[in-house]
């Protein structure tokens, strides 16, 4: 399953709902793109959605992380939602709980804002 993402705008923040497979760096050149764009237009903050993103390997966290640092860089935040038991284990293994805000719904992520 490739990867693609989409985009919405809520106020000052932007959500990112990621789907299929993250596992090249070059596969995500158009999503930081999208997060600069978001960042030039004072939205900071990140939602990102994983309900629909199936596999991401340690190219795939880099992308995260990348998107986290542009967004405190900026003075914003990366909040990380619907993360299936997969993606959690290895959020849980690199230690990234303890860097990212992880929430179980979108809602929650929007008030972690």
């Amino acid at each position: 399953m490739n990867f693609s993402f989409t985009t919405s705008e809520k106020g000052n923040f932007c959500i990112i709902k990621l789907s299929g497979n993250l596992i090249e760096k070059g596969q995500a050149n158009e999503l930081m793109d999208e997060v600069s764009t978001c960042i030039i237009r004072d939205m900071k903050s990140f939602v990102l959605d994983l309900t629909d993103l199936r596999f991401m390997n340690s190219s795939g966290l880099t992308v995260l992380l990348n998107i986290l640092t542009k967004s405190r860089k900026a003075g914003g935040d990366t909040i990380i939602c619907n993360i299936n038991s997969q993606l959690k284990s290895v959020f849980t293994i690199t230690r990234l709980t303890e860097v990212f805000t992880i929430t179980d719904n979108q809602e929650a992520a929007i008030a972690a804002i």
